[in-house]
């Protein structure tokens, strides 16, 4: 078999892997909290569920059928192919273990439950979206969204569902829809959380009169790359080479030691990235 196309068997098993794990995860969280608990899912489902309520016609499940065909449409255009039959594939799979999967989690406390229930399906929407597919429905959007926009697939989750439950007022009760509220913000935490935690870095900046020797730690014992720019100090008006660099998280304490050992006095500043794209880290998703 030849390298090419051991890479297509091997990314064909791993995103299939990965949507059948999140459903099974995701799966769980629906039948084994949210249901029990009598709770609100928001998404598609959720507006399935409302058109339904205020029609009066069809079945949620036929709508959630109608509402799914120009999603999937969208899915084909303006993403990919390839995106549209990984994201049938994680629609049919989720939709199976739906029914295979139905055993109640007891949680009397419904707080306990949401935070639960939040993790649960933050986590398998999470592991699902890390593939090149997804589950159908609001997750189409999202992923569109993302990728011409950059809007963060779980805050859009959240604004959509908080939307949909502001409609739900005059058709369900009050103290279900706040705790459907409180469970989509988990859920959309989770989320953001597990798809960024992978691409999380670190990236420094460093002031010091000793930047040759810091630069040659960072690249020659951390291996990671280092840029100089050319600055000059406002109040002394000396120039100084200042030193960027992105670290993993785990190098993080050990550039800190390093820092510190050459220059007591060096400046340091550390700031979180959600995204670190090049040579050493991560790759541009392409679905």
């Amino acid at each position: 078999m030849s390298a090419e196309k051991k890479r297509l068997v091997s990314s064909l098993f791993w995103n299939l892997t990965l949507l059948t794990a999140g459903s099974v995860i995701f799966s769980i969280g629906v039948n084994g909290i949210v249901i029990p608990q009598g709770f609100v899912t928001g998404g598609i489902s959720g507006v399935c569920l409302l058109i339904y309520y205020v029609t009066g016609v069809l079945s949620t499940g036929i709508w959630y059928f109608i509402v799914n065909i120009p999603l999937f449409l969208m899915g084909w255009f303006f993403v990919s192919k390839r995106f549209f039959f990984y994201s049938l594939y994680g629609m049919i799979v989720v939709s199976i273990f739906m029914d295979m999967i139905s055993f109640p989690i007891e949680i009397k406390d419904p707080f306990l439950a949401i935070l639960a229930g939040g993790t649960i399906l933050g986590v398998g929407g999470g592991i699902t979206l890390h593939s090149l597919g997804s589950l159908g429905g609001l997750d189409i959007i999202g992923i569109l969204l993302n990728q011409k926009f950059g809007v963060r697939i779980g805050t859009f989750f959240f604004i959509f569902n908080m939307t949909l439950f502001v409609f739900s007022f005059g058709s369900l009760e009050t103290d279900l829809v706040l705790y459907s509220i409180a469970l989509s913000f988990v859920t959309s935490q989770v989320l953001d959380f597990i798809l960024t935690m992978f691409n999380q870095r670190k990236m420094i900046i460093i002031i010091s009169n000793h930047s040759d020797k810091i630069a040659k730690v960072i690249t020659e014992e951390l291996h990671r790359g280092a840029t100089f720019l050319n600055g000059i100090g406002a109040y002394s008006g000396e120039e100084r080479k200042i030193i960027l660099t992105v670290v993993h998280n785990y190098q993080l304490k050990r550039l800190e030691e390093a820092v510190v050992t050459i220059d007591p006095q060096a400046f340091m500043i550390t700031e979180n990235t959600f995204n670190v794209l090049g040579r050493g880290f991560s790759k541009p998703k392409v679905y």
